[in-house]
């Protein structure tokens, strides 16, 4: 198998047994071992407690169903404050946010680009880069991740105390 969507398709209900909302998938096959990431998340945030009991659910669920041929490595963890974002929903979710994103096919001869996400537009996503707004086909995005933000101030007001 090793299709992302059927993978998401299948351990989706498993992760949402385990009390937290499947975030993403990331599938890689070697020649003789592959990697089958996936990245929970809720309000609350994510435990290692949480990632234990999701990674106890999909692994039930893959030894029944047995979707990925030969040996794989299962790891579940949050997507962290750098978090990609997989679907047209996130994108929406996370509008506001500044994000760093790279085309498929170059763009006025460039494919990363870095600005404030503004949400989407039927299927594309929208882009602040300084003055200029781009509307990019979602399928032509290759990734995307939030670039958190640090704040400095509170950072080295901690500092001095």
């Amino acid at each position: 198998m090793g299709d992302e969507a059927q993978l998401r398709e299948l351990i989706g209900p498993a992760v949402e047994a385990a009390g937290v909302e499947l975030w993403g998938i990331e599938y890689s096959a070697a020649r003789r071992h592959a990697l089958l990431r996936v990245f929970i998340d809720s309000r609350k945030g994510i435990s290692v407690d949480d990632c234990a009991r999701a990674s106890r659910q999909i692994s039930s669920v893959l030894d029944v169903e047995d979707p990925i041929v030969g040996e794989y490595t299962l790891e579940v963890s949050s997507p962290g404050a750098d978090r990609a974002l997989y679907t047209l929903a996130h994108y929406c979710q996370l509008a506001g946010s500044r994000i760093k994103l790279r085309l498929r096919l170059p763009y006025e001869g460039r494919k990363v680009f870095v600005g404030t996400l503004s949400g989407t537009e039927d299927d594309s996503v929208l882009l602040a880069v300084g003055d200029e707004e781009y509307v990019f086909p979602f399928e032509g995005i290759e990734r995307a991740n939030v670039v958190p933000e640090i704040d400095v101030s509170s950072a080295a007001g901690k500092q001095a105390d």
